[in-house]
């Protein structure tokens, strides 16, 4: 796993066709996210108070959107903390790998896309705080 840092993490502007009839937004490979797509997920019915996430990953590099409501996006890197909030569904967050990240406060029918570079590999996961930190720390020196 490569180390990344906190400004690796960007909010990409997507692109708005302003309609009368409603907007429209997308986002394409290599256009507005830097991988392509090899994986799609989204996340909703979160009740009050949860939490997802709370993890990094060693190689998927992710983009998320809450196409509807809003939500926060905790990232995490060497005991450093951001807190991004994403309430624009014209806006996503691309997150490299290497990054600690939790979402929370989700808005009541809140929905969050994620697509990602990699597909399901639970060994792609770091899930212990304690050896992420270890690694973080490691490469810091």
């Amino acid at each position: 796993m490569r180390q990344s840092n906190l400004d690796s993490c960007k909010i990409v502007s997507l692109p708005k066709i302003p309609d009368r009839r409603g907007n429209l937004s997308f986002f394409e490979t290599d256009n507005q996210i830097p991988f392509k797509i090899e994986r799609t997920y989204w996340i909703y019915d979160v009740p009050g108070g949860e939490i997802r996430g709370g993890h990094a990953y060693k190689k998927q590099n992710e983009f998320i959107i809450a196409l509807s409501g809003s939500l926060d996006v905790i990232i995490e890197v060497a005991h450093t903390i951001k807190k991004i909030s994403l309430n624009r569904s014209y806006e996503g967050l691309f997150i490299p790998s290497g990054i600690w990240r939790h979402m929370e406060n989700f808005s009541t029918n809140s929905l969050a896309l994620v697509v990602s570079d990699t597909e399901y590999d639970a060994e792609d996961y770091i899930r212990d705080k304690n050896i992420f930190y270890n690694f973080c720390d490691e490469n810091a020196k």
